[in-house]
Parts: C-alpha cells; structure tokens; sequence
C-alpha cells in the first residue's frame, strides 16, 4: 500500500480514538497517561521530546508546533485512550510475543535492529555512545544494553551483540512486558522504529 494511502486509511481509526478522550476529562487523561495539563494543552514526552495535544480539539503538535502525520497522530491517540495508570513490570518481551507480533517479527527486525547495526557500521562502541547520549539506562544484556522511557509509561530497551569472525553485531529491541496495554502492536513497532532512527542521528554527534 503506497504511505499516502496507508495514511489516509488510519483516519477512521484517529477519529474513534479521538472520540473517545472527548468522553473524558483532560485532567484524567493526563493522570492516567503521565502527560502534564498546562493552560487546556497537554504536554507528553515522546522519546524525549515534548508533544503538544490541544483539548478539546485532540490536535497534536511536534515541539516545534507543526502538525503531526497520521501515524504519529494514532500511535499517541492510542496510548492516552488505553492509558490506564500501570507502571512498567520491570520484564522484557520480544517483538514475537506481542499480539500478531510472531507473522510481523522478520519485517520488524529489518527497519528496527538490523538498519541500525547497518547505520551504526556494525560499530558497538557508536551504539554505547548514542544510547549514553540519548538518555538510555544500561540494562544487563547482550554485550549492551540501555533501556528506554519512549512514552511515560512505555519502556523499551536496545540489546546489542558485538560481532565476530563467526557471527555479524546484531541488536534486537524489546519491550517492557506491559508494553502491550498501552499501545497495540502496530504502534509498538513504530515506536520501535523512531528509537532505533532516533539512535543512528545521536551516534552521529555522540
């Protein structure tokens, strides 16, 4: 499906989750989801960047005040309607344990994992450098690990293998294991991606 069609056919589900947090108070909203209320305007911090989301309207903003695309409209519509307050589990799932995850895990790993092992020149060292910089949290796995707050109560973390002469660096991400209430899968995997985006653009500077 071409990405303006694809777009265009998350519209139906944008209008049902924007619907549905019309039904509820902005104060609850931002109590259950960890955003702050500030003058009828929600702010929430989305990979370390601060969205704006006008009420009653539901429009969303990128921090510097431009219009968000449809994906990144739904993946936050998403989490503030299925927002329900429960604090990460502290327990690692991977991309297949998530609902329908198994069928999308091979084309997940392509732009998430391996694109940023390719992006990073297979490099551990740049990884170690880009989480660090990036506000990641070392978790004990793989040859690294940092762990990540993407959304107030959705952590992701980034597993990295330094390659050798018989097996290719590889990174895999993960999710907490309570990951799944707040967001479906399809906005999981793209969270996945933007942090994995996100990360090739710090080791560039780090």
């Amino acid at each position: 499906m071409p990405k303006e069609e694809w777009r265009e056919s998350l519209r139906p589900r944008i209008d049902r989750a924007r619907r549905q947090l019309q039904e509820e108070t902005a104060g609850d909203i931002a109590r259950r989801a960890g955003g702050t209320l500030h003058k009828g305007v929600l702010l929430l911090p989305l990979l370390g960047a601060e969205y704006t989301i006008d009420w009653p309207e539901l429009s969303i903003a990128f921090p510097d005040g431009s219009r968000c695309p449809e994906e990144l409209e739904i993946l936050i519509l998403d989490y503030l309607a299925r927002s329900d307050g429960s604090p990460p589990a502290g327990a690692w799932i991977g991309f297949q344990e998530l609902p329908d995850g198994a069928f999308y895990r091979s084309a997940f790993q392509g732009y998430s994992g391996d694109r940023l092992v390719r992006d990073l020149d297979a490099d551990g060292d740049r990884f170690r450098r880009a989480a660090a910089a990036s506000g990641g949290e070392p978790v004990p796995m793989g040859d690294a690990a940092f762990a990540f707050r993407a959304l107030p109560n959705v952590l992701l973390a980034v597993v990295w293998w330094d390659g050798d002469d018989e097996f290719p660096a590889n990174a895999t991400v993960l999710f907490d294991r309570i990951a799944g209430v707040y967001l479906p899968t399809d906005g999981l995997a793209i969270l996945g991606r933007m942090l994995c985006s996100g990360l090739a653009k710090a080791a560039v500077s780090a």
